[in-house]
Formats: C-alpha cells, structure tokens, sequence
C-alpha cells in the first residue's frame, strides 16, 4: 500500500476507545471555533500531542495538576520544557504551546481519566484518526492498520520483556506503540522499551511520529530511524546504527507497503535479495530461482526476505500480507521461500473491511496476519500443526462505521488454545491443518473452511460427492470460457454482449448494456458454440463469482464475455443440465466457491479452481427427477412470461398490427 502523508500505520482505536475518540472529537469541534492562527486539523492536533504529553508526564511523576486556568498553563509550559529535554527528536527546542489558558484547561478536562499505558487505548493513534478526516488520507493512500489487527497480531508474535522487537516499516509506530503499552504492563520498564524496540521508515515525517506514538510510553528518546530498510541505509547514505543489525532480533513485526504502483528497489538493491530474481518451477515440483532478475518486483515481495533477515533462528516475524501474495499463482514461489525459511505458525484472514475508514476512505484489499518462526539452521523440517482462521467481522461495515461483531478476540482465544494443544473444536475461527494438508503453497485460510468440508461430509450418505474434476474426466461435461470484443464494438448492432452483470436468476438479460455486430457475433460464433441446455457461470468479479444462467433457444445467438465458463453437459444420460444447474447455485457449491475464490490483480476469481468443487448429487432418483422437473418448468414458464412481456413491448409499435385495426 502507498504510505503518504499522516501514518499508513496510525491505528484505529479499540473497542472500547469510543471515550477516547469522543474526547478528541469535543476537543476539535471545541479549539476549532476558539484557537486562533491553527484552523487546519494537522496544527490542532499538533497542540492536542503537545498537551498528550504534558498529562502523560505529570501521571508519571505523580504531579499534582492545578485546576486554575492560568495556574493551569504555567504547569502545563513548564512540563513541555521538560519534555523537550527529554524527547529532542520529537519537539524542537523552539516548539511552545499555542493554546491559551481557557483552552489548555478544557482539554485537560477532557483527558482526565485516560491512561495512556493501557494497551487497549492509543492515545496518539486515536487523536489522528479524531483530527485527520478518512477522506483526507484516503486521498493521500493512506491506510492505517487498524487497531484490532494490530493487537491480534502481536499477541500472537508475544514479545516479552527484554526481547528485541523492530519494524522495518514501521510508519508512525502503531505496532510499536501497542507492543509498549502491552510489555510495560507486563513489567518491562521504559528504559528496556528505549534499548529494546526498534523502528525503520522511509519517510521523515512518518519516523518522528514513531518517536512521537512510542515515546509517550517511554517518555524517553526512542530508537526510530529515517532509512530505507530495503537498501538497509540511512536517509542520509550512511550505514545503519549498531542497534539494527541484521539477524539480531527476537521479535519483527511489520505491515509492508504493498501495491504494484510502488517501487520497491534499484536495480542494484534488488539483485541481493533472491526473490528479487525469476523463479522457476522444476521436475520436482520445486521453484528454484534464475539467474534473471524480474523486471518489476512488489515491496511486499522483498520485505518478506528483509523481514526473515532481520530475525534470529528461533525468533518470530508477524506480517500483514495481501492474500493475494498467499494464494495466487504467481507468488508460490515466495511461500515456498516462507516456509522453506521458517516455520508457519498461523494464517489468520481478515475481511475486506477491515481496511475500510470510512464510507469513502480505505480500501477493500483483503489481507491476512501471519505469524512465522525462523527455522535454526541445522533443525531438520518437522513442523507441527499450523492455526489457521478466517474473520468475517472485524468491528466495522464496509463503510468504516463501528459495530458490535468482532471476530478477532475469538480468534485469539482459539490460537492462545491451539499453542497450549488444547483446541478441540474446529471452525473457521480457528481450526489447524498438518504441514503436508497446505496444497500448492496456497495459504489463504477460507481456502481449507473446516464447515464447508463438514457440510459435505453430512451429505456422503444421502449424497454421492463428485468433482467437477472427475465429471470432466469422465467425459460427462466439459468447460470453456469466452472472448472479450473491445469497447469499440460496443454498440455496433443488435447482437448481445453478455458480461457478468447480464445473468440473474439463472437468466441471461435479454436487455444487455452492450451489443455488438453481426460481423463480431459471426467470427466468435463456431469457437463460442453457445447451445441450447449451456450453463453460463461467472468466474471472475466481486460479488457475482458463481452466479449462473441457463441458456435457452432464446439465448444461443450471444457473445458472453472472457470472465464467464461455459459448462455443457454432454453425457445426458449421467447428469441432466437442469440438476447440473440447481447443484451449483446449492449452498454447499457455492459456499466451496466463496471458499476457492481468490483476489487477482484488482478482482476476484475462480480460475481453475472450478475443477476441485465436489458437487453433491443425490442418490434418490426420484428425487434426482423432482428436481430437474421443477427446474426445467421454472425456466420454461419465466422465458415464455419474459418473451410475452417482450412481444408486448414490440407490438406498441408495429405498424403492421395497427393498420389492420383501423380496417377492421
């Protein structure tokens, strides 16, 4: 993701920080009517840290804080001078409080009663998101990690006090900031958290509010550097400090940039990393890399290998990746590499909104929490189970707006109770597969759903579970997809285009937004062989994955779309086209088709995949008839209501129709 502007990584705040967030609100809405020569949000919240900070160090020294407003701003003056000592990199000796007394002693009251040392509140992170409108940083690719995904992944990574923690693209220190507050509960004291916590970030603005998010924790200077953790050099071209050494650390955690806009590396810093280069897949199913180096490789991609660099053998790597990386085809050779290098300890997917800040700001990429373990050099590969789970919630809607459905607590406790052996039950908040269960390096969680192989299992006795695969190679079906045509031929004659969004309730639109030429019908005619009893099905898209439409005589003189399969059934006698139908639109299909689907490039799909769906035909044959029956007279009565309803709207019109009315 792109990392402009205010922190990639300022984290959302927890449930249970509505107080907190409701606190800032009064304090914006309230200095922004009052405070003059600071209207922007970004000098607001400026003045709202300055005040973080006093507050933070008085509760540390047990000061006494007068109520008296002018007794009230020489205390807080005095405090920020001391801060400005103790934090040089995070205040400038020149930098005073603006605010004046009847604004320094309401937001005072204000942050009475918070305590900054909690794990569960942020008191920077929830000051930014209070400050700085979603839509802004939206604009800006700014897409922070929320609070929930921060806390679920460092519990699971658990850093214990006197461990080496870094983040090598650490933006303004969300992870860092909650790993603070999570060890000094448990004891660490703030000079350990000064030695121990490490962060790195490209961007100069971002490194000093890590200072800012970690220091009001320590309230001593944190070791947050301005440097390219790729190239692994300081902003200013020198080398990296003593504290950064490669393979020195006990705990990484990190959500990379990811997005195939941004530039990862030089030439020259990408020809040292190994997944910088092409890989290969050889005759024993391995990938090996070339000599080649690729041509444009993802952040993502090469932070996976700083970050394994980075930790010691033995040490844990928790990293937000796109799950994309973890189950598209193109990436099998990084996981190889992952799990070639460490030891996969769990996978957990996030939703799609988990990223989502508000109606317009955010993004919908979907991403999962993966927590590795760095193999010793000379342990031999026996890995144990790995936790896998899939959230559907997460605290939000997709419109950024809180809720009270969370799924990552659960998930927690699951994986707490599958490092102690003690899970029992299986679901997808939770359940573990054997090393040698993970197919094709494919990592996506929803892609082993424990409840949708159980729901088929209910099913094996009133039920006989075929493959797609196998009916395929019975020679029962077979599968094709079709053509894209261009925008140019859009609207050059009569003949329809038909795209994923013409096929609903398994009809295809007799209405299509597009149509095009006889001449482009007739080239794409005999490789499209649309028939009479086809099934059109949607592979690729976002919400439509799956949806299908049955072809009738109406429909064969169409061209449908690259993004569709064509499934024919060609052995009738095995399998009528109108159970074929209904089997695939059950809930068991298409919950295994929500389950195989993955994202690619900017969409969903179903790929190949379409080949492991075991669909569930019932064994009954008089059932078996009943449904074809009701499918087949469902069909037939909605065409001949739809094509009446058509004729209708042509006879309005035909002229034919009313001369003879008049004669007669």
């Amino acid at each position: 993701m792109k990392r402009k502007g205010v922190d990639r990584q300022m984290t959302l705040a927890l449930a249970g920080g509505g107080d907190t967030r409701e606190a800032y609100s009064r304090i914006r809405n309230f200095l922004a009517g009052r405070l003059v020569g600071a209207t922007r949000d970004s000098a607001l919240v400026d003045e709202v840290l300055k005040c973080i900070f006093c507050r933070a160090l008085s509760l540390r020294d047990g000061s006494p804080v007068p109520d008296d407003p002018l007794e009230l701003a020489k205390f807080y003056r005095n405090q920020f001078g001391r801060l400005k000592t103790l934090l040089p990199s995070v205040f400038e000796p020149s930098a005073e409080i603006l605010l004046d007394p009847t604004s320094l002693r309401f937001v005072d009251q204000q942050l009475k009663g918070i305590d900054f040392l909690d794990p569960q509140t942020d008191a920077v992170g929830d000051a930014y998101e209070a400050f700085i409108g979603s839509a802004e940083r939206g604009a800006e690719g700014q897409f922070f990690t929320p609070q929930r995904a921060v806390q679920l992944l460092v519990e699971m990574a658990d850093p214990k006090p006197g461990e080496k923690v870094i983040d090598p693209a650490c933006g303004a220190g969300g992870f860092l900031s909650y790993t603070a507050r999570r060890l000094r509960r448990n004891g660490a004291s703030a000079e350990q958290l000064c030695r121990d916590l490490i962060g790195v970030d490209k961007d100069s603005y971002l490194a000093k509010l890590a200072k800012a998010h970690v220091g009001l924790v320590t309230l001593g200077d944190a070791h947050i550097y301005c440097a390219d953790s790729l190239a692994w050099i300081a902003s200013d071209g020198a080398g990296m400090p003593g504290q950064c050494e490669l393979g020195a650390f006990d705990v990484v955690l990190a959500n990379p940039p990811f997005g195939a806009k941004i530039v990862a590396a030089s030439e020259e810093v990408q020809s040292r990393f190994e997944l910088g280069y092409s890989w290969k897949l050889d005759r024993d199913g391995r990938w090996k890399k070339t000599t080649q180096l690729q041509n444009r490789v993802s952040p993502q991609i090469l932070f996976v290998e700083r970050l394994l660099s980075l930790v010691r053998p033995g040490g844990r790597v928790g990293v937000v990746l796109p799950e994309s990386l973890l189950s598209g085809k193109s990436y099998r050779h990084v996981v190889q590499y992952m799990r070639d290098k460490a030891r996969l300890r769990a996978v957990a997917g996030m939703p799609e909104d988990l990223f989502k800040t508000s109606g317009k700001g955010g993004t919908h990429t979907k991403v999962c929490l993966l927590l590795l373990e760095k193999r010793e050099e000379t342990t031999a590969r026996k890995d144990p189970s790995v936790f896998f789970a899939e959230a559907e919630w997460c605290g939000n809607d997709s419109r950024g707006r809180q809720i009270d459905r969370d799924d990552l607590p659960e998930i927690g406790k699951r994986f707490r109770a599958s490092a102690a052996g003690e899970l029992r039950e299986y679901s997808r908040l939770g359940y573990e597969l054997k090393s040698n269960q993970i197919r094709e390096n494919i990592l996506a969680p929803r892609y082993y759903d424990p409840e949708v192989q159980a729901a088929l299992e209910r099913l094996s006795s009133s039920h006989e579970l075929i493959s797609v695969q196998e009916l395929l190679e019975r020679g029962t079906i077979e599968i094709s997809t079709g053509h894209e045509v261009g925008k140019l031929s859009y609207g050059g004659g009569t003949v329809p285009f038909v795209r994923t969004s013409d096929i609903s309730n398994w009809e295809v639109k007799r209405d299509p937004k597009h149509c095009v030429s006889d001449e482009v019908f007739e080239s794409l005619a005999k490789k499209q062989d649309v028939q009479a009893g086809d099934i059109l099905m949607v592979r690729d898209g976002t919400y439509l994955i799956g949806t299908c439409a049955f072809v009738t005589e109406y429909d064969t003189r169409i061209v449908y779309q690259s993004h569709m399969y064509k499934i024919r059934v060609k052995d009738r006698k095995a399998l009528s086209p109108y159970l074929l139908l209904a089997v695939l639109s059950s809930e068991p299909v298409q919950r295994q088709i929500e389950a195989k689907r993955f994202t690619q490039d900017i969409i969903d799909s179903l790929g190949d995949r379409i080949s492991e769906l075991v669909l569930p035909i019932p064994r009954d044959t008089k059932i078996r008839k009943q449904i074809e029956s009701t499918v087949e007279k469902s069909i037939s009565e909605r065409v001949i209501s739809r094509e009446l309803a058509r004729k209708a709207c042509v006879d309005v019109v035909r002229a034919d129709w009313h001369v003879a009315a008049t004669r007669s």
